[in-house]
């Protein structure tokens, strides 16, 4: 009953699932709650309620670093994992960045690239 799963081995639902579970943990040590949509309301898989009273997050949960258009003016934060860590970034912000440093429209990238991890650093959160 308590065998470890393997990741690779669940299917697409199954992952976003399990991505929602570990990082929503991550999230509750910086004092979130998260709370699951039932589908993508304004953008988002799920909110962050930060402890503050104040401070809400509009997280939509991604496999890997993408920026797309459909995010744009949204106010949405993107969680991905990427190297045994997990990034949560303002998608407006990066999109500026992106942009700024050679990197033109929008795009997937299974990986942080070299050239862009010291950027990302900022948005680490385990």
């Amino acid at each position: 009953m308590f065998n470890k799963i393997q990741y690779r081995d669940l299917k697409a639902k199954q992952q976003e699932n399990y991505n929602f579970a570990k990082v929503a943990a991550i999230l509750a040590d910086y004092g979130f709650t998260c709370l699951r949509l039932s589908d993508d309301w304004q953008g988002a898989d799920f909110l962050a309620y930060h402890i503050d009273g104040v401070t809400t997050l509009k997280v939509q949960l991604k496999g890997r670093l993408q920026i797309d258009a459909k995010y744009v003016g949204k106010s949405i934060f993107i969680a991905f994992p990427d190297g045994g860590h997990w990034y949560l970034y303002p998608h407006d912000e990066v999109i500026d960045y992106f942009l700024a440093n050679g990197r033109g429209g929008f795009f997937s990238a299974r990986s942080i690239s070299a050239k862009h991890q010291k950027f990302m650093e900022q948005y680490k959160i385990s």
